[in-house]
């Protein structure tokens, strides 16, 4: 498909975003429901989301492939990967299912406006390289845009810091990096202690002079296998669907398995972690003071080093951890509450994301504004108050992809009730007092700084966005489509609720 400023698009679903959740929403259209015509609108010039975004040394993914990657696609590289391998699979499923002819890129959503009368979405779209603008129609609009802003990450103001920069040295925020950047023999400090710090560090510890830590408070880190030597054995014995089907059995069981230890044994769980880092780290390593979180594991995610390069960096020498808080920057680096001083030539500010609804989209319903913050999500992938419209997030306590697939299985279910039942219309309906609280239950910073702009969540089903997968197994993939709170209609009739 050419960019947006050639063509208008008029199609039965609109996908917004050509990533994994964008690439997994349209193969489950084209598998189960072939007669649906469908887009993807990709503001990138590239597929991959945020894979084809982040470019900082190292990265690489922090769940295992084997439940990252498409359960209809089997992967069949290492357990732990490069981004640069995730774009090259994401990049085979285009190619295999045909769905390059699909995709407009850089072409941007700016806005969408739903018609009651119409039963449709007029979505204005931007051309990002010339600024023509233009507008696609669709049945269903389907955000497969994740949940953070593409175009900035969070960095906190810091005293001084254009008096470092005045003397030649650089701060830089990894989802910006700089193309073709050279930090060889140059003394870094990486400010932050999540899952992007902990894999740049080792990554720039290999060229640089020194690759400094600078965390405010410690976050839980675990070392895994690159390799999963079971999926190995799997691999060479069995058919490649069958052991993609074992391995990926395996994982999801047992990523459930530490998440429901760590949920019911906190003080184990910590301990546990604790003798593993103490483990991997020189004798008599103050872990206590750098590998010790104030909070129970997975209150926040817990950050992955594959084969553990994050301690074997600690270990040589080449790289440190300093647990303190910034008092300013200086013309030569970073002063601490302490008094202690760090000398810097780049700083890295791996601080956080931005939060962003639904990309950013501005929505209308019948000419009223609709505001993300005034809904509550239904089932994880509708939102009260907008007609045929769902998103997908992926889990936040496992890999993200076994969320999205059955997501996007139910999204195609629901599509295939309305056509059997001649539904044009779906919205979800609030019942009357339902109790809500954010949308995401998760204390990482992050997600604390913009609540109060996403929608809520209720107390349990439906209205409750599920975190374990076994359980939406029974609820999305085999649960009945039609619920008491969702209201079907048709172009001219009023919406009429259908039982379950």
């Amino acid at each position: 498909m050419n960019a947006a400023s050639d063509v208008d698009i008029e199609v039965d679903v609109l996908i917004v975003g050509a990533g994994i959740s964008g690439l997994g929403a349209a193969y489950y259209l084209q598998r189960d429901l072939p007669k649906k015509s469908y887009a993807i609108v990709e503001s990138r010039g590239a597929i991959g989301g945020t894979w084809d975004l982040h470019r900082y040394p190292g990265i690489r993914s922090d769940s295992d492939l084997f439940t990252f990657g498409y359960e209809f696609k089997p992967w069949k590289g290492d357990s732990i990967a490069s981004a640069e391998s995730i774009r090259a699979y994401l990049g085979d499923v285009a190619d295999q299912y045909g769905m390059h002819d699909k995709i407009s890129f850089h072409t941007k959503v700016v806005g969408a406006s739903w018609n009651t009368d119409e039963s449709r979405w007029t979505v204005e779209i931007e051309n990002t390289e010339t600024g023509q603008r233009s507008r696609a129609r669709c049945s269903w609009l389907f955000a497969a845009t994740g949940y953070y802003r593409y175009d900035q990450g969070f960095t906190p103001e810091f005293a001084g810091r254009a008096e470092f920069e005045r003397t030649g040295r650089q701060v830089i925020h990894p989802q910006l990096w700089p193309e073709n950047l050279d930090y060889t023999g140059k003394k870094i400090v990486v400010i932050g202690s999540g899952a992007t710090a902990v894999t740049l560090v080792p990554a720039m510890a290999a060229d640089a002079e020194h690759v400094t830590m600078l965390q405010r408070s410690p976050s839980y880190i675990v070392a895994l296998p690159t390799r999963d030597r079971i999926a190995d054995t799997l691999r060479a014995l069995l058919p490649e669907q069958r052991a993609h089907a074992i391995i990926r059995g395996k994982n999801v069981l047992t990523q459930r398995a530490i998440w429901r230890l760590c949920q019911r044994f906190p003080v184990a769980a910590r301990r546990l972690i604790r003798n593993n880092n103490a483990k991997q780290l020189p004798p008599g390593y103050p872990v206590d003071v750098h590998f010790n979180p104030r909070y129970n594991p997975w209150d926040q995610r817990l950050c992955m080093v594959p084969d553990g390069d994050l301690f074997a960096a600690i270990s040589r020498g080449s790289a440190s951890v300093v647990t303190d808080t910034i008092e300013t920057f200086t013309p030569t680096g970073i002063l601490l509450t302490s008094g202690k001083h760090l000398r810097a030539d780049l700083v890295v500010t791996a601080t956080g994301l931005n939060l962003q609804a639904f990309g950013g989209i501005d929505l209308t319903i019948d000419g009223e504004r609709f505001s993300p913050a005034d809904a509550v999500s239904f089932k994880g992938m509708m939102l009260t108050g907008v007609p045929n419209f769902a998103y997908s997030i992926g889990y936040t306590n496992s890999s993200w992809t076994l969320k999205v697939g059955l997501l996007c299985e139910h999204f195609v279910r629901l599509l295939d009730h309305m056509n059997s039942h001649g539904y044009s219309t779906c919205s979800p309906v609030l019942p009357d007092n339902l109790e809500t609280r954010p949308l995401l239950d998760f204390d990482a910073g992050y997600v604390l700084r913009s609540l109060d702009q996403l929608p809520k969540q209720g107390p349990g089903f439906p209205w409750l966005t599920s975190r374990d997968y076994l359980n939406d197994v029974k609820l999305l993939r085999h649960g009945p489509v039609a619920d008491p709170n969702l209201h079907f209609g048709t172009r001219r009739a009023q919406p009429t609720a259908a039982s379950a």
